[in-house]
């Protein structure tokens, strides 16, 4: 019974060696560099590298800020709507609403900056907008 048992044991050692020794062949013969890569795989990355340029365009930074534009009125019936890209290009558009009247207005951003005069919640929702 002792034989089985050490003879069981002496070939679970050689399993083992054998194993080590065909998995660091396997890493030296398989190499880690991207040239090696199949052509569809550097087909899809010059696919998701093409996207990722073209997302940089989309408005997709947004943010919104709601407020009182006047003391006697409640709600936050007023609000502040930033749309940018990711370099801050884009538009801030804002409606103030009165008792009688709503208001809107729209500002042309351009590198997280706006040339005309802008608003607190204008600003605010720019640098909310901001990643």
């Amino acid at each position: 019974m002792e034989i089985l048992s050490v003879l069981a044991l002496v070939l679970a050692v050689l399993a083992l060696a054998f194993t080590v020794v065909a998995l660091r062949r396997t890493q030296r013969t398989r190499g880690t560099g991207v040239e090696e890569l199949p052509e569809d795989v550097h087909g899809l990355r010059q696919e998701v590298a093409a996207l990722k340029r073209e997302a940089g365009d989309a408005l997709r930074h947004l943010a919104v800020v709601r407020y009182d534009a006047f003391g006697d009125m409640g709600g936050h019936l007023s609000w502040s709507l930033a749309l940018l890209d990711d370099g801050g290009h884009g538009v801030v558009v804002t409606s103030i609403h009165g008792r009688s009247e709503a208001r809107t207005y729209a500002k042309s951003v351009s590198a997280w900056t706006c040339e005309q005069q802008l608003s607190p919640e204008e600003e605010e929702a720019i640098a909310h907008a901001r990643p």
